[in-house]
Parts: C-alpha cells; sequence; structure tokens
C-alpha cells in the first residue's frame, strides 16, 4: 500500500509520467477462465448501433430542461398570439407609429423611456414594457377613442434594442474582423421568437475549430449542455432550444486533437490519435505502427460509449482475417473516443478484462471523473 501511495505521489508531482503509468497498465493481461464471453464480434454488429454515437455528459435532467426550452409559446423576448410569436417591447426599443386620416397617414417615431412608458399625440406614459405591437395598436386605440373618432393606428417596432443574447467562443462572427465593432462584443438583438440554430447563423456560423457537441447553454446562473451536432444531423428539435433575454451560449475551441480514438496494447505505437486521421480499424492500426510479433490479433477489443459505472459496447475483431484474408467486415469504423486494445493472449472474459482496466479507461477517457475519485485538494485517497 505504502508503494501505490509513493507510486500515485510521483504520478501527481510529475504529470508527464501518467502516460507512462497507463501503458504500463494496459500491459497487464485480464484472462480469466470463469466465462467463455468474448464480447460482440464487428461483423455481427448491426449499421444502427454503429452509428450510435455516445452522448457525453448528457444527463436526463439536462435533456429534460432542454426539451422544454424548446416548446416555449412565450417569454420575456416573445409571445404568441393566434399562434403568431410577436416581439415583446421594452425600454430602448424604437416604435414608428402610424395614424390614419382618410387618406392621409401621419408617422411618428418614439423611442421607449427607460421606464417602459411612451407618450403619443393626446397620451402621455403609456405602460408599453411588455406588450406585443398588436397589444400596443390594441391600446392606442382604445385610448385615442376618447379624443377622436374611429382613430386607426398601425404600430411597428423600427430598432430592437432591448432584448440581447450573448454569444462566446467559435463563431465565425468573433473570429473575423470584417464584421467591425460587432465582433467585439458578441451581443446579438433579439427580434422576436429565436432558435439557437437562428442564434447561431447571426453569429456568421460556427469556425471550423468549434466543438459542436459540447455547446454550453448559461440562463439565469444555470449551464445546460447542448449537442449542436444533434440537432444539424439527427434532426433533434428537443436541444434546439428558444433563446431568451439574457442568455449566453458559447461553443468551445476543439480540444488539441479534437476527436480522438485511443490504441493500446500489442502494437507499435501506443497513444491517442485524431479520428480524422483514424477513421477505420485499420487506419488505426496503421497510424499505431501495426502490430507486434506477440499480439494476438484474432482478439482485438474495440471498446465503444465507455462512461464510469455503465457497461459499455464491447466489440471483437480479427485482426489476422482483415489483414490476411481481406476480410472488411472486421474494418469497424470507429467514432469519438473509441479505445482499440490489441492483447497479447486471449481474453476469455470481457467483464473481468472491463473491470481491470477500468483505472486505465477513467483517465485515458474521463480524467475529470478521475481526479474528482482519487484526488481531493493535494491528497490523494486510496481506498
Amino acid at each position: 500500500m505504502r508503494r501505490y501511495r509513493d507510486l500515485m505521489h510521483v504520478v501527481r508531482k510529475s504529470p508527464e509520467k501518467l502516460i507512462s503509468l497507463m501503458i504500463l497498465l494496459t500491459l497487464f493481461p485480464a484472462c480469466s477462465e470463469t466465462t467463455a464471453r468474448l464480447g460482440t464480434p464487428v461483423n455481427q454488429v448491426s449499421a444502427p448501433v454503429d452509428l450510435v454515437e455516445p452522448t457525453r455528459v448528457r444527463t436526463a435532467e439536462n435533456m429534460q430542461a432542454l426539451s422544454v426550452m424548446s416548446g416555449v409559446r412565450e417569454n420575456d423576448t416573445f409571445l404568441e398570439i393566434g399562434g403568431v410569436p410577436e416581439y415583446r417591447v421594452g425600454p430602448l426599443d424604437v416604435l414608428e407609429i402610424s395614424s390614419h386620416v382618410g387618406e392621409k397617414v401621419n408617422t411618428t417615431t418614439i423611442t421607449v423611456d427607460a421606464r417602459g412608458r411612451i407618450s403619443y399625440s393626446f397620451l402621455d406614459d403609456i405602460e408599453v414594457a411588455g406588450l406585443t405591437s398588436s397589444q400596443i395598436d390594441g391600446l392606442l386605440t382604445r385610448k385615442l377613442g376618447g379624443y377622436v373618432r374611429h382613430p386607426r393606428v398601425r404600430v411597428l417596432v423600427k430598432d430592437f434594442n432591448s432584448k440581447s443574447a450573448t454569444i462566446s467562443g467559435e463563431f465565425s462572427i468573433l473570429r473575423s474582423t470584417t464584421y467591425g465593432t460587432r465582433a467585439a462584443s458578441g451581443r446579438i438583438n433579439l427580434k422576436g421568437k429565436t432558435t439557437l440554430m437562428d442564434l447561431i447563423a447571426y453569429g456568421g456560423g460556427y469556425t471550423v475549430d468549434a466543438d459542436i457537441k459540447n455547446a454550453k447553454l448559461i440562463r439565469q446562473g444555470r449551464s445546460y449542455l447542448i449537442n449542436i451536432y444533434d440537432i444539424i444531423e439527427r434532426g433533434d428539435q428537443a436541444q434546439n432550444i428558444i433563446v431568451d433575454n439574457g442568455d449566453v451560449v458559447n461553443i468551445p475551441e476543439l480540444p488539441r486533437f479534437g476527436e480522438r480514438v485511443y490504441v493500446m496494447g500489442e502494437v507499435n505505437g501506443q497513444g491517442i490519435y485524431p479520428l480524422e486521421d483514424a477513421q477505420d480499424l485499420l487506419a488505426a492500426i496503421a497510424l499505431a505502427g501495426n502490430t507486434t510479433r506477440t499480439a494476438k490479433e484474432e482478439n482485438t477489443l474495440i471498446v465503444r460509449g465507455y462512461e464510469p459505472g455503465k457497461p459499455p459496447l464491447v466489440m471483437m475483431a480479427n485482426l489476422k482475417n482483415l489483414f490476411r484474408q481481406a476480410d472488411l467486415s472486421q474494418n469497424i469504423r470507429l467514432k469519438d473516443g473509441d479505445l482499440i486494445y490489441v492483447p497479447a493472449m486471449q481474453i476469455k472474459d470481457v467483464n473481468d478484462w472491463i473491470i481491470n482496466m477500468t483505472p486505465v479507461l477513467n483517465v485515458l477517457l474521463w480524467p475529470g471523473d478521475f481526479a474528482a475519485r482519487y484526488f481531493e485538494g493535494y491528497r490523494i485517497n486510496v481506498d
């Protein structure tokens, strides 16, 4: 136990040695003889399962909250009247009010004051904050009826200044000097019912470095994670929330490696490789310098969708058949976060192997969870 504490102390003081520790741990085989459960052969993995990408850090509470936000019919920015969304007027908005007398039209431009009031014609200090243009139209018509016979009024919002959302991160408008001063603030004025995808469009779209699977919405002090990729590619409108006044939307930059896969075990170059260069099993093994002479190629494992405490999908590929018989059914297409492990001997029980590999999988795939579980301040928690 003391040696283990000393080892972890060295790792804590020298983070670069953590990689060496991870590689060392992967060299210990799990070869229990208790069962013959070998994992799912890759040529038996159905297309729908293969296409389902693991969604990380997406709790049921988070998804339920997003679903509610995407279905609202009103918020501080808009209100649906007769099924039509209308902008809610607020302080500093500019209104254009037209009155009709016969064929003559008189147009007046009025700015809503800081208290949310306007003065028009015979009327002073009319409360309009929170009302829509059609509601203000009706309000003025009723009040002017005490002074004018059959008043005809039309109200339009000319300048939208009272409602806004803030964007940050990898938005094109923030990464380009061609947009001038708008690029400096990240403030987007809202002009009515605005979805997240509308807001992204107003921000010029996202950059090539954007991590669109891990966008963040901050609303009233709470944070929500949004997978923009699911909205675009899978039509998941439950995450396409309706933006509200004061919202902050951040699209972070992709990590250094962006989407990645992990190749461990009996290969000449264990490591982390960009998914764009290792889109299938064959490409990943090639990037890792091929297998070693001691590799049990027919027993290669692909771990997908690993989360601490949850069973991942474990697939088994026969690299020997792929290399020597050109069996392309073994060349499974990889996904972000996949871990490829080439063992030195046959793995008889995948469950035992996962249990033994859990510390390594946590460090590689969930470093934050690993740190929270084993480290507390400057202390190391060892059960």
